[in-house]
């Protein structure tokens, strides 16, 4: 067992290592240059189309909806625990390369949400199947490649979307609460079931209103600490820029720690380049593929932009108050502990329940990806086995130490990136095409 975690160890290093954060951030780079700056342009026009209303088309859900269940998986732990380890190994300066990440991965979301419509079919029971799977092997002509993303999307979607999700959620209530693991594990298993048995629709539903409730309630607590403490803000901004480019508060003073883990908790959060989100974005209500497009970029900016900056800047702003130093804490219990201090009495318990529905949410949106996954290998028939087993491993990841399912899940979620920017890359021409062809029709006045 000593020698697989050690194999898994070195395997996760490889996978997460600087030359796979250098290919999602330079896919991301590359989308921005070849659709000219896209999603700084088009930003505007893509947050109408999120909230504003629509005529109906083909797909499952609406465009609202996907991008809730896309939400629901993509905010999650990393949004708390994650900028707080960022923050720690990297300083104060990784906050900054978060959102550069941020902003050059809406590009490649904004491609993933464009293939995935593109190419996505109606399966046997007239339901949208879609995702990188699909568009690598339609656009590609490439199945072997597709067969392996839905294989490592699959591993992944029991370890990182159900029973390290879960667990966080266990230690987090009986650390708070004293409630004993496997109680919480009976009533998250049995919420997760209750959502999950009844497919995207029930998915997508329970989605659009809890994804808006916990954001909104956790950044307006993040807000009131900002508003309580406005004199720690300009320091704080002042540090988070000149920290990114001098690597001071770094691991080893070094610039590169900055970067690193700016940048691996950046892509680890928003998920952009991993392949996840297109597969609930082809679920859609939409009349172009690039319509879907601009609503999928616009998670990357929810996701990272908002919900991290909040986490990343009080954060900082607690660092100076304890005299520039973080203690030797870090991850969610760095967190809870900032915003209490900020916030007494209040503070730590919004993280306290942003770290549990965040990670249910996480649960719901990655057993429809893993569902998806699973179907592709193996066909409709394996939808009910695949949810029981998934709502199953829900409750034995509430009891079990998850060390060693930590590390396979990690590794399995950054193996799905390599499938998926490959047909990025390669189907980038197809992305432009798409996106010309939009803002044609959208002139002559075909589409709204």
């Amino acid at each position: 067992m000593q020698n697989l975690q050690s194999l898994m160890e070195t395997l996760s290093g490889w996978v997460w290592g600087p030359y796979m954060l250098v290919l999602i951030v330079g896919t991301g780079i590359f989308l921005t240059f070849r659709l000219l700056f896209w999603q700084f342009r088009m930003l505007p026009l893509a947050f109408k189309q999120v909230f504003g209303k629509h005529p109906d088309h083909s797909g499952d859900i609406s465009q609202f909806a996907s991008l809730m269940t896309a939400l629901s998986a993509t905010i999650g732990t990393g949004n708390i625990a994650g900028v707080a380890t960022a923050c720690v190994l990297g300083g104060p300066g990784a906050v900054f390369w978060m959102w550069m990440t941020a902003l050059f991965g809406m590009a490649t979301k904004y491609g993933e949400g464009v293939l995935a419509v593109k190419y996505r079919i109606k399966n046997e029971k007239g339901e949208m199947s879609g995702g990188p799977m699909y568009y690598i092997e339609r656009g590609l002509k490439w199945k072997w490649l597709a067969l392996i993303f839905a294989l490592f999307g699959t591993l992944a979607s029991f370890g990182i979307g159900s029973s390290v999700q879960s667990n966080t959620v266990a230690l987090a209530v009986e650390n708070s609460l004293g409630i004993e693991t496997w109680m919480t594990g009976i009533i998250i298993t049995a919420f997760s079931a209750l959502v999950i048995l009844g497919g995207i629709k029930s998915i997508s539903k329970a989605s659009s209103v809890i994804v808006p409730i916990m954001a909104v309630g956790y950044v307006a607590g993040g807000l009131v600490i900002i508003l309580n403490n406005l004199e720690l803000v300009a320091p704080a901004l002042k540090m988070i820029f000149t920290y990114a480019f001098t690597g001071e508060a770094a691991v080893g003073g070094a610039i590169g720690a900055a970067i690193r883990y700016g940048v691996a908790r950046g892509v680890f959060s928003n998920e952009a380049g991993m392949g996840s989100a297109p597969i609930a974005a082809a679920a859609a209500k939409t009349d172009h593929p690039a319509r879907q497009g601009l609503v999928s970029m616009t998670g990357t900016f929810i996701d990272t932009i908002i919900v991290c900056s909040i986490t990343g800047i009080v954060l900082v702003m607690g660092y100076i108050m304890a005299g520039n130093s973080f203690g030797d804490q870090t991850g969610a219990v760095l967190t809870i502990g900032v915003f209490d201090k900020l916030l007494p009495g209040v503070g730590g318990w919004v993280v306290t329940f942003g770290i549990i529905f965040f990670a249910y949410s996480t649960i719901l949106g990655w057993s429809y990806y893993g569902e998806k996954c699973a179907t592709y290998l193996l066909g409709e028939k394996f939808v009910l086995p695949y949810r029981i087993i998934y709502i199953a491993s829900v409750f034995v990841g509430c009891i079990a130490t998850l060390d060693l399912v930590w590390l396979f899940a990690d590794t399995f979620n950054g193996l799905m990136a390599v499938p998926n920017l490959i047909a990025l890359l390669l189907l980038s021409g197809v992305i432009a095409k798409e996106s010309k062809d939009f803002i044609a029709r959208r002139k002559s006045g075909e589409l709204y």
